[in-house]
């Protein structure tokens, strides 16, 4: 039988809440608003401002793909370049339900803010694909991996524009990418990070994230007086992310009393063998149920009196309507825009700390770096070696970040905003 074409995405982004009931969020305005707070607090002048603001390419393609069972759907992908004034473009690939052009061009824009926080010589850019990968099949992911590479191809390049994995995406996905661009232009490795190891992929790159998360809240909780041996942790969201950050953590001597997924979450007061969660996860495909621990909602995790908050899940997670519940003394920002600006305020008036995402959560782009690095040289580095720059590069920018805040006169957010625009905005000057 002829396979048939349906006329339309086969997931298309809803406009009212997210699968997890998430409400819709704005993530373009945010961005904005937080960008704009820092550069009139800085007195930046309007003609910079609008060189940061507007992205220098954004990309919409469609991609057939011709499923398992025959039918041909179509999906739609975005590739955004945001800045390349201080390097070539650098920022991830996800594949999710809601991905739209305004959510990737967002997350664009904090790759700039992030790249040049860290002071890596990267520029900012992001893409993905609308589509559900829990849904589809190895091949499936395979062909739409294959023929978004073949439709943003022209945007690419080791000098240009390197993508990395993301919310939905993993190592076998920049594999794939890297083998499709590799059959135009030759065995090119540096063309996307986050790869096996074997591919030429960084040892360290995939716990990397979390161990950056580790690593700001470790400063964090000294700056704050927080002793992290025995203080309680709730981690929102238990992909790469929250799962390194949780297990890292609790190496440090932390006690993580809670974690979640899509599906919900678990709370134990005396601390969980993250270790077993991991392997339960594996087992059952949620962290719900697992053994003397109480299932909770993502909510109540939320709300749990703890002395650290790490939402590491999608944006958006706490706003103006939950802020009031949330009660940790410290929040850091492992997802991009968890906390929106009205909740940024709410927590501050009652005293809470807020290390933003462009900081909290760079020791990603940190490794993507250096895998990078490694990978135009030619040169394997050991995992010590790996860890050991990270920390450096990531107290480095922590110490930076916390003397902006004069003294606590200013929140971390607008520190981190303050220290990256200035770095680009002088880079801006000197190349017009």
């Amino acid at each position: 039988m002829p396979a048939t074409a349906t006329a339309k995405p086969k997931t298309m982004r809803k406009t009212s809440s997210s699968g997890n009931g998430r409400p819709h969020v704005d993530f373009n305005r945010i961005t904005d608003e937080q960008f704009q707070i820092a550069a009139d607090h800085m007195r930046l002048e309007p003609e910079i401002q609008l060189l940061l603001r507007t992205p220098y390419r954004e990309l919409i393609v469609q991609i057939p793909v011709r499923l398992d069972d025959g039918r041909l759907e179509m999906f739609h992908g975005f590739r955004v370049q945001h800045n390349g004034v201080r390097g070539p473009y650098k920022g991830g690939i996800r594949y999710h339900h809601e991905v739209d052009l305004a959510e990737v061009r967002s997350l664009a824009a904090l790759m700039t803010w992030k790249t040049a926080l860290v002071d890596v010589p990267f520029g900012g850019a992001k893409g993905g694909v609308a589509c559900d990968p829990t849904a589809m099949s190895r091949h499936e992911l395979q062909l739409l991996t294959r023929g978004f590479t073949q439709k943003i191809d022209m945007c690419l390049g080791v000098y240009r524009d390197i993508p990395a994995p993301d919310a939905g995406t993993n190592a076998q996905v920049m594999a794939w990418m890297m083998d499709e661009y590799g059959k135009k232009h030759g065995y090119t490795p540096a063309i996307v990070t986050g790869k096996p190891v074997n591919l030429g992929g960084s040892l360290g790159r995939e716990e990397a994230t979390g161990r950056g998360v580790m690593i700001i809240t470790r400063e964090a909780c000294k700056a704050l007086g927080i002793s992290l041996r025995g203080a309680s942790v709730a981690v929102q969201g238990f992909g790469n992310v929250g799962s390194w950050t949780a297990r890292l953590l609790g190496e440090a001597g932390a006690k993580v009393v809670a974690v979640s997924d899509v599906h919900g979450g678990i709370f134990n007061p005396d601390g969980l063998n993250i270790a077993e969660v991991v392997e339960h996860l594996a087992n059952t495909g949620s962290v719900r149920g697992f053994l003397g621990s109480k299932d909770i909602d993502n909510e109540a995790l939320l709300a749990l009196d703890v002395d650290v908050l790490v939402p590491a899940a999608l944006g958006g997670a706490i706003t103006e309507q939950n802020a009031p519940n949330v009660r940790a003394k410290l929040i850091v920002e492992a997802a991009n825009s968890p906390v929106t600006p009205g909740a940024d305020e709410i927590l501050r008036a009652r005293g809470a700390t807020v290390v933003p995402d462009i900081l909290a959560n760079a020791g990603g782009v940190t490794v993507s770096y250096f895998e990078w690095v490694q990978n135009l040289q030619q040169f394997h580095w050991p995992l010590p070696k790996v860890q050991e720059e990270l920390e450096r590069r990531m107290v480095e920018a922590w110490r930076r970040v916390h003397e902006h805040c004069e003294g606590g006169r200013l929140p971390l957010r607008m520190a981190a905003y303050i220290d990256a625009l200035t770095k680009l905005a002088e880079a801006t000057r000197q190349r017009f």
